[in-house]
């Protein structure tokens, strides 16, 4: 394989851009976002109001026990690093509380821009993935206009299409997902896509190269299945069953994912995520 071309699984495009840096974010989606009382979350809270765990550091005040606390949800959050991007690029540094003249701009940024950076993760995949090298110059344009698009001033993001936007990279990553399926015996035959698999028994099973977008596999127990190569763009793996699994090479995979899952040490994830914390070693 030529040197400048990835492989499935590889991680030779540096992410750390994609990656929340909560460190370096005044805690946007602790404010912005509108929090439900449920299995997620413990609390109701309004968008724009800062949840009450949230400190004057703009840290979590509970962020070691947010399971323990009733706040899953948070762990399994992802802003795909909008946060830092946001606090530091778009509004140069000024925090919503020292300038609140721009906080509420700033939480209406902020979830425009998570949809941009999570195109360009899905974008930076889709250009590591050989068997779709004849679509990667398109590729490469499409991630460098969505990676335009996050550098806009603040007040461009009100007249933002980001559904449209979003449409036609799907269209393309919809193209990506099947020249690198077909590379798999039979996968035109495991067509899951939007299929209701909540609680399915998936042990064992062999998904390579199974189109799994937008599934529903809450609670799916996918112990020791295949899944490589397979498209789970969207698909939903709240508390599904993941020891043992192979995901590597898994299409379009995100932290976020993984970390509604529920995995261990035996299962096989891509180099470019991390194991969650929270899954039993």
């Amino acid at each position: 394989m030529p040197d400048n071309v990835q492989g499935p699984g590889t991680d030779r495009t540096d992410r750390a851009s994609l990656r929340a840096d909560c460190a370096n974010c005044f805690g946007l989606c602790c404010v912005a976002l509108t929090l439900t009382r449920s299995a997620d979350f413990a609390i109701n809270k309004d968008a724009g109001k800062p949840c009450r765990n949230l400190q004057d550091d703009f840290r979590c005040g509970i962020h070691t026990e947010l399971r323990t606390q009733g706040f899953p949800g948070c762990t399994v959050y992802d802003c795909f690093g909008a946060g830092q991007k946001v606090s530091h690029e778009t509004f140069d540094g000024q925090d919503w509380r020292r300038a609140p003249q721009t906080a509420q701009q700033m939480f209406q940024v902020f979830p425009v821009m998570r949809q941009l950076h999570e195109l360009l993760w899905y974008l930076t995949d889709a250009l590591s993935l050989e068997p779709a090298r004849s679509l990667h110059g398109e590729i490469r344009r499409t991630l460098d206009e969505t990676e335009r698009l996050t550098h806009l001033p603040a007040d461009a993001f009100t007249d933002l299409d980001v559904a449209t936007h979003r449409d036609d990279v799907a269209a393309l990553l919809l193209r990506t997902s099947e020249l690198v399926r077909a590379t798999v015996p039979r996968s035109k035959k495991r067509d899951r896509r939007g299929a209701d698999l909540i609680g399915a028994r998936l042990r064992g099973a062999d998904l390579q190269g199974a189109d799994l977008r937008g599934a529903y596999l809450i609670a799916a127990d996918l112990e020791g299945a295949d899944l490589r190569l397979a498209d789970v763009i969207g698909a939903d793996f709240r508390d599904a069953g993941l020891a043992g699994a192979d995901l590597t090479g898994s299409l379009f995979l995100t932290q976020a994912q993984l970390n509604a899952a529920r995995g261990d040490a035996t299962t096989k994830i891509p180099p470019a995520l991390r194991r969650p914390t929270h899954w039993h070693r």
